[in-house]
């Protein structure tokens, strides 16, 4: 069993319905979820003329090799109508691969841990809730080291009255 790490993202449609489900399909068709973060309202990154995201980390256990569980992403995203139209445009769902145990996996279509991820305040800030010490497999440094260092400063906040 791995221990793996999703950021979940929607910023069309009820975006908290399609977190929660997307959690309920990864938690049935993937691995037992161990932690979910708190939902965090974030302004939209690297296209910013879009609503703002709702975002979302959580950890999981699963004996799914990295590959498999890309494609059963995919699925999982497309059943709740992601559409793959424009480069970080509006989208129902996004899940991506923050980290797989402390394996790094470099595939065309498939960086494992997450290339931008130690740049990015909307996937730290979720992570840090549920993962302070996780020790970065390149970086070498703890999530809650990489979000003290980062100089990103989107507007990322937890929303309290949905968690």
């Amino acid at each position: 069993m791995e221990e793996i790490y999703l950021l979940l993202g929607s910023n069309l449609g009820n975006s908290l319905n399609y977190l929660k489900n997307a959690a309920q399909l990864i938690d049935e068709q993937i691995g037992s979820i161990i932690k979910p973060s708190s939902y965090y309202r974030t302004a939209a990154w690297g296209k910013s003329n879009q609503p703002d995201f709702i975002n979302q980390a959580i950890s999981l256990e699963s004996s799914m090799p990295a590959v498999k569980l890309l494609n059963a992403i995919w699925s999982i995203e497309d059943n709740l109508d992601r559409k793959r139209e424009e480069r970080w445009g509006a989208r129902t769902i996004d899940i991506d691969i923050i980290f797989y145990g402390s394996q790094i996996i470099n595939l065309p279509d498939l960086i494992i841990p997450h290339k931008l991820l130690h740049e990015r305040r909307f996937v730290l800030m979720p992570l840090n809730e549920i993962a302070p010490q996780f020790l970065h497999p390149v970086i070498g440094k703890t999530i809650n080291q990489l979000l003290l260092e980062l100089t990103d400063d989107l507007s990322v906040r937890k929303l309290e009255k949905y968690n």
